[in-house]
């Protein structure tokens, strides 16, 4: 859009002055140097006149040209009828004359004023000795009135002009040149085409138009259109300023506008719109006041961008207005908010729509002023993501400082934060499998999109990270999640917990959906006894089962975890360490392999008459060890070693038996298998057995030895007290007997010294 635009309305005020000026002066003039009166007619005959001329001089130039083909006035009239009527007003300086042409006019001399009923032709601005040509701007007209002592003209009648770069018409038009005022009623518009090289033909609608030339303004009222190529701009009650015949700026209430080009559509609109020019025409920037709506739509989204306050700044590109980037701010009880909604295209899949809403937004065009290039909210501010299928998430993003860049197409590539507090809702298929919502803090969130779709791909988020979705919870330094994948990973001081427990360790990658993770470096956890657990067997009971280990993953809402490096577990004295430790609740079995150690402490509930016992800690050594709850029995292999009040017991397999809940012991009884030894010192008695297979009960302390040429000896600091050898020998550790079983292939053999 151009200052030149409203070219047209200057020159129409220019000619209508010109014409009503020059009339009226030479008006003056006629009276001032009129010619002696002729002789009156006679009283009973009217004045008649054929081919009529009259020409005014000054300065031996000729300023005035009147000449009409007849002039008659009837006797006492008031009235002169002129038939034929050419008017040429000179303009000496520029060496031009303006024709005024009509077929017929009357004046009024009581009220001073000329009218002609039927066609007024003028040409402006004809070349000294020429005739019109069709590059010379004329108005067409009828009922033209013109006022002799004010000089003002008006015609309620269409007016139609034509100038070198275009035509216009109106119904009905009115000049003052006493105010220099030009108001054209109603139905105006407007056809120009710029001479520029980069121009395009513009058309200016309006109800009706003012030009008041003293203040260079422009009024178009009630209502007004300006449509330039794909361009369209219109309200109400507006004002068009102009600066040396150029339009500056133009004002307009309950306006609207548009903007199409190929592959994109600008729609804008406010209470108010005010519009800034460039000296070439050419918008610079655009101001809408309350209830402000930008809406860019793309081949693959559409922006709208609402607030209190829009300013739309443009460059001039080829002399085209350009956008570069609009600015929006809310009032206090109404946030400015820009919404990015995905448009159908063929072969893609529509990511969400996402909806920013702040009291600042700011939103930058790419090259070309098509597609958005950043979306920025420099203060605090909410981002919302609606799903647009049903495997997507509702999200909901508070925080500040919020920057959202795009790619191509106006797809979001990247998006940051500031003081972060997200919100995530499941997706229809999680809702039906019971998934709660989830929740994260951070000081600083940043996200990447997927190329072709708009859709999340991967959220980092740096500072003081929390997550909460139902019972589960979850803290870091730093949290990254895949969203294809729904994978967090938590980095530095990083911990997840629910109602089963607590993991913490240096590094943590968990899977939302199902809430396994993998815990790495320094792992640390605790798991609370399940309800309705028996209180019996391997590290159950009523306390924590804690551990650390260099990594563990649970899995199944931590049912089946997996602990590795350097493993120890333990539920308040008890033990266990290996290098690898596996529990199953599902199977309610505990797998260790790799320096495998287990501590068990029993308190003896009943007093056996001789005094309260004490606490007893049993302790097996072995690189294997497989544990099932359900029958209590824990299997060490690989070669075992069993420590227990005195007792030592090796093999290359044990099994150990577990009480069940109340009982006085916690181990029953073990077995031990393959080169069996077992020693027992007691009382400055140290009593060894060797066998291929033991069975040693601790409630009595039986030692059953089989298999393999059984023996047992007795010593006494060293010294041999006895021994014995037998297919069966049964040693009870608590009243110092000894069972000797031989066969015919086999009899017993045994020794004992007596001290």
């Amino acid at each position: 859009m151009r200052g030149a635009r409203w070219l047209l309305l200057v020159v129409m005020a220019a000619i209508v002055s010109a014409v009503g000026i020059t009339y009226r002066d030479q008006k003056r003039l006629l009276k001032q140097q009129a010619l002696p009166k002729p002789a009156s007619l006679p009283a009973e005959v009217g004045t008649v006149a054929n081919q009529w001329h009259y020409s005014q001089e000054k300065e031996n130039n000729t300023v005035v040209e009147i000449s009409a083909g007849n002039m008659r006035q009837a006797k006492d009239a008031g009235q002169v009828y002129l038939t034929a009527v050419e008017l040429r007003l000179h303009h000496k300086a520029q060496g031009t004359y303006d024709l005024v042409k009509s077929p017929a006019a009357t004046y009024f001399s009581r009220d001073d004023r000329l009218y002609s009923d039927g066609e007024v032709d003028i040409t402006l601005a004809v070349p000294d000795g020429e005739q019109p040509n069709p590059n010379l701007t004329t108005i067409h007209s009828t009922g033209v009135t013109f006022d002799t002592n004010t000089g003002k003209a008006e015609t309620a009648r269409l007016a139609n002009f034509t100038f070198r770069n275009g035509h216009g018409a109106c119904e009905g038009a009115t000049y003052d040149p006493t105010t220099h005022d030009l108001h054209l009623l109603k139905n105006v518009a407007m056809y120009w085409n710029p001479p520029g090289p980069n121009a395009k033909p513009m058309k200016i609608e309006a109800t009706s138009l003012y030009y008041h030339e003293l203040t260079s303004e422009v009024w178009l009222k009630p209502w007004g259109r300006l449509t330039r190529d794909q361009t369209v701009v219109e309200g109400y009650e507006s004002v068009v300023r102009l600066e040396d015949k150029a339009v500056r700026t133009v004002e307009t209430n309950r306006a609207q506008g548009t903007d199409q080009e190929p592959n994109r559509k600008l729609q804008y609109g406010a209470d108010n719109i005010f519009v800034n020019f460039n000296d070439d025409g050419v918008i610079e920037k655009i101001t809408g006041n309350g209830n402000a709506q930008v809406v860019s739509a793309s081949e693959s989204a559409q922006t709208t961008l609402t607030a209190s306050r829009v300013e739309m700044n443009f460059r001039n590109h080829g002399g085209q207005s350009e956008l570069v980037g609009v600015n929006a701010s809310g009032a206090s009880t109404a946030p400015a908010t820009a919404k990015e909604a995905p448009l159908p295209v063929p072969g893609r899949q529509p990511g969400e729509t996402h909806i920013l809403r702040s009291d600042s937004i700011q939103l930058t065009m790419q090259p070309g002023g098509k597609d958005i290039q950043t979306l920025r909210a420099p203060g605090a501010g909410t981002l919302e993501f609606l799903p647009n299928l049903p495997a997507q998430h509702h999200r909901t993003v508070t925080g500040r400082d919020f920057l959202i860049a795009y790619a191509p197409q106006n797809r979001i590539d990247s998006f940051h934060a500031k003081d972060v507090k997200t919100s995530t809702d499941p997706s229809e298929d999680e809702r039906r499998r019971n998934i709660a919502v989830s929740h994260t803090t951070s000081r600083e969130l940043s996200a990447q999109f997927e190329p072709n779709s708009s859709q999340v791909a991967t959220i980092e988020q740096i500072g003081d990270f929390t997550y909460e979705q139902g019972p589960r919870h979850a803290r870091a330094a730093k949290a990254s999640l895949d969203n294809k994948s729904n994978l967090m990973i938590l980095d530095g001081a990083a911990r997840v917990s629910d109602d089963t427990g607590a993991t913490t360790a240096d590094r943590i990658r968990m899977d939302q959906h199902t809430g396994d993770f993998l815990a790495e470096g320094n792992v640390k956890s605790m798991r609370l006894p399940d309800k309705g657990q028996t209180r019996s067997g391997m590290l159950s009971g009523d306390e924590p089962l804690e551990s650390q280990a260099r990594k563990m993953l649970s899995s199944n809402r931590n049912k089946t975890v997996h602990y590795e490096g350097d493993v120890h577990l333990w539920q308040g004295a008890n033990r266990l360490e290996a290098s690898t430790i596996d529990i199953d609740r599902n199977s309610n079995t505990i797998t260790a392999d790799g320096s495998v150690a287990s501590r068990l402490w029993e308190q003896p509930k009943a007093d056996t008459g001789k005094g309260p016992r004490g606490a007893v800690l049993t302790v097996v050594h072995a690189p294997h060890l497989v544990y099932t709850d359900q029958d209590r029995l824990a299997v060490y292999s690989g070669g075992v070693v069993l420590d227990r009040q005195g007792t030592h017991v090796k093999a290359r397999v044990l099994h150990a038996y577990l009480a069940g809940e109340g009982a006085d012991s916690r181990l029953v009884k073990a077995i031990a298998d393959g080169n069996v030894e077992i020693s027992q010192t007691a009382a400055g008695h140290t009593r060894q057995g060797k066998a291929d297979h033991c069975e040693y009960y601790t409630a009595d302390g039986k030692v059953v030895l089989t298999g393999g040429d059984p023996q047992f000896t007795d010593s006494i600091d060293g010294a041999l007290k006895g021994y014995a050898h037998g297919v069966e020998l049964t040693y009870f550790s608590n009243d110092d007997r000894l069972l000797v079983t031989g066969s015919p292939d086999h009899p017993a053999k045994s020794r004992i010294r007596r001290h």
